[in-house]
């Protein structure tokens, strides 16, 4: 069960590393036209940014905190924000009629559900 565990918080790490680097570093105008990000061109870059701050901090919370052993609370509490970050994901994507990027949030918040309650029940 660790090991899914482990395997579960690296898999969604690296999403929200790529994703979170991504948006920092590829202009505005060009992430609108990467294939499932369409919906950046509706907002400000500013709220990108914030955005991948957040996706980017969730991606330490998940695995820091339990390599360390400094506080590994925040590992399931990480896992839930990434939950609540993946349900606005798809209401953005499903306002735009997006539905594979949505799929992809799904399988996303199953992970992130998954770490937080494993993490929470199991230490």
């Amino acid at each position: 069960m660790n090991l899914a565990l482990w395997i579960s918080a690296g898999v969604l790490t690296a999403a929200l590393l790529i994703a979170g680097v991504g948006k920092l570093v590829v202009p505005k105008e060009k992430l609108a036209k990467v294939r499932g990000a369409g919906w950046t061109a509706g907002f400000s870059q500013s709220f990108l940014r914030t955005v991948a701050v957040i996706e980017l901090l969730a991606a330490a919370g998940l695995i820091l905190p339990a390599v360390t052993g400094i506080a590994p609370i925040l590992v399931p509490l990480a896992a839930v924000g990434v939950v609540l970050l993946m349900i606005g994901a798809m209401i953005t994507h499903l306002r735009r009629r997006e539905i594979l990027p949505s799929v992809g949030n799904v399988v996303y918040l199953a992970l992130a559900a998954f770490v937080a309650w494993g993490r929470f029940t199991l230490g």
